[in-house]
């Protein structure tokens, strides 16, 4: 069996070579998303990178797949990849620029530099009245994984009480002053000034973010959603808006993408959307590369290695739960 590898990524040079010193002797074939000859596709051992779903009906060869996101719920549905595919995702790639879009969400939101922006847009020279601080609010995280923790970090230097809310109990992490399992959170949310959503997409958080959770939020209370759009009940949440139960809401994901044009949200005042880029490839390094690529890289290139050579691999996915495996 030829040993190929197929990357369907926009890597640098320096990005490939680090790849291939850790696979000597494997020919890797690289391509653009779009573009994926299906013959590479069939002849591919291993992938590192991206399809969609429905194109690994035809990686009859597939024995590795790394993913280049974080979110495996779309890869671990019965039937997508082949049987006995190992999968791993990249978590630890996201930490920073998904932790910096939320916390700069939610500056703007209590400044309301989104009602100002619109203002600007329409030469109109208004003041939107008192504004919040981060000092003494109280922040409450909900999928309090690498990203919230590295979230936290920065609400905690900024003065904020952090509540975190994660799948297992355990000990307060560094920078938490809370922690409750997913469970309990109906408990607290009364509590938040702040909720920030960085949880992904399975069953059991489908909706998580429901008419029920935001009804039980303070009046008043700011919403940031940047982990997975089904998480949240966008009817609920732009009648929340709308009631002005909620006072600000910023989301960088939605159920459907890209979001239909016709959709209510996009004419909401009080409602921030990007098209899903906290996560993406934008974020430059000092070498004009991508943060997250060369994250990415970094945990491929291990990967890669820990396959061939038969031992532990990191972000190992269960196909269960769509989360990584606990380690040993």
């Amino acid at each position: 069996m030829e040993n190929i590898i197929l990357v369907p990524l926009p890597l640098s040079d320096s990005q490939k070579l680090k790849l291939e010193a850790a696979a000597p002797g494997w020919q890797f074939i690289y391509a653009e998303r779009s573009h994926v000859d299906p013959e590479d596709l069939r002849r591919a051992q291993i992938i590192i990178g991206n399809l969609a779903p429905e194109a690994f009906a035809k990686a009859e060869n597939l024995k590795f797949l790394q993913l280049s996101s974080a979110g495996a719920d779309a890869y671990v549905k019965p039937g997508v990849l082949p049987e006995g595919t190992i999968l791993t995702n990249a978590t630890g790639a996201y930490d920073r620029p998904v932790a910096e879009y939320a916390f700069a969400a939610v500056l703007m939101l209590m400044k309301k530099f989104h009602l100002y922006r619109d203002n600007q847009n329409r030469s109109e020279w208004i003041k939107e009245g008192r504004v919040r601080s981060l000092s003494e609010s109280v922040v409450l995280i909900a999928g309090l994984g690498n990203i919230g923790l590295c979230l936290a970090r920065m609400l905690k230097a900024a003065g904020a009480e952090v509540i975190g809310i994660r799948r297992h109990a355990s000990e307060p992490p560094a920078y938490v002053d809370r922690l409750y399992v997913e469970g309990e959170i109906d408990s607290v949310l009364p509590e938040a000034d702040v909720v920030i959503s960085i949880l992904p997409s399975t069953e059991e958080t489908r909706n998580f973010f429901d008419r029920n959770r935001f009804a039980q939020m303070q009046k008043g209370t700011i919403f940031v959603n940047a982990g997975r759009g089904d998480a949240v009940d966008e009817s609920a949440l732009l009648q929340a808006l709308r009631s002005r139960h909620l006072e600000a809401a910023a989301i960088d994901v939605t159920e459907q993408e890209p979001l239909p044009a016709d959709s209510p949200l996009w004419q909401e005042p009080n409602l921030f959307i990007t098209p899903h880029v906290a996560g993406g490839f934008n974020l430059i390094t000092d070498c004009h590369q991508s943060y997250t690529l060369n994250k990415v890289t970094e945990i491929a290139a291990d990967n890669l290695r820990a396959f061939l050579a038969g031992g532990p691999m990191r972000n190992l996915v269960d196909f269960s739960t769509g989360y990584c495996r606990k380690q040993d």
